[in-house]
């Protein structure tokens, strides 16, 4: 009988030895028997044999996660090609038809007595169940799906709640300029006019960060609607005519005492003298001095 399988392919007794080698192992005179074969062929599909058997012993662990429609649909495609062309590239479609021959052969031959299973049918089964594992294997680590950390969002860390910076107050710093040993400080003194009665203070000033204030008690409440009090900064070099204006101020009903911030609107540059006049309201530009309520000198 002439020989018809394809060629390039082993025939029906080199598939025996190389299955039997995989899956049981050979016997010498076995061994013998498949060495005087073709050797380039043997080991080729000998090759593709033990990938198969390892690839079906890795579906042991598979995943849970369905196949997808769209690798379902390549691999079923695939089938047709593979039966059509007797390639040794198996897929999911083959898989199944194979496995169910398979079950169908089995229990035929539970019920009719041993039968005989041929060698390019295991191998055929072997190579169809292998492509079947390292598609599913290679759709699962395909880059195009997101691996299964990727889907867990980052845990949201929450930094514990940061205490509010309280800015410090007029009083504290004051404090702090004291605490200075190059601050000035200068009492300061009720004037004559009746709204000065029992005025008593002081003011601090540091000439390098030009900053000062004004500490007073017993100075009479105002309503900002009808007058302000206005700070004066008399610098000795210059003309004492136009002393430095130092900015507007009000004192609430029912306060005592009051710290003041200094916000001088030019340079000062050797402070003489402090005053507190009372003005009308948002202050003036130059003072007439009619109501000077607190004055106070460096020397």
């Amino acid at each position: 009988m002439s020989d018809t399988r394809p060629q390039g392919q082993p025939d029906e007794a080199m598939l025996d030895l190389l299955i039997k080698q995989v899956t049981e192992g050979l016997s010498p005179a076995e061994q013998r028997a498949l060495d005087v074969m073709d050797t380039k062929m043997a080991s080729t599909y000998l090759l593709d044999l033990e990938l198969a058997a390892a690839a079906v012993t890795l579906a042991g662990t598979g995943s849970d996660q369905p196949l997808p429609d769209t690798l379902a649909a390549r691999i079923s495609r695939q089938a047709a090609e593979h039966f059509a062309s007797e390639s040794k590239v198996a897929n999911l479609a083959a898989a199944r038809a194979t496995a169910a021959e398979k079950t169908r052969v089995e229990q035929s031959a539970q019920s009719a007595g041993p039968r005989r299973v041929s060698s390019a049918g295991a191998y055929g089964w072997l190579a169809a169940a292998a492509s079947l594992v390292l598609a599913i294997f290679g759709w699962q680590r395909s880059p195009s799906v997101a691996p299964v950390a990727a889907l867990i969002p980052p845990p949201v860390i929450v930094a514990p709640p940061t205490k509010a910076v309280t800015p410090p107050t007029p009083a504290e710093e004051r404090a702090a300029l004291l605490a200075k040993s190059d601050t000035l400080k200068i009492p300061l003194g009720a004037t004559k006019d009746p709204a000065a009665a029992g005025v008593t203070g002081d003011v601090v000033w540091d000439a390098a960060s030009q900053r000062g204030y004004l500490h007073f008690a017993g100075l009479s409440p105002n309503d900002p609607a009808v007058h302000q009090y206005q700070i004066w900064i008399f610098d000795a070099g210059r003309d004492k005519r136009y002393p430095v204006d130092g900015g507007v101020f009000d004192v609430p009903a029912n306060t005592s005492e009051v710290v003041i911030p200094i916000r001088a609107a030019l340079m000062v540059h050797k402070p003489a003298a402090f005053a507190v006049t009372v003005e009308k309201p948002g202050g003036v530009v130059v003072s007439g001095r009619e109501h000077v309520v607190a004055l106070g000198a460096t020397s």
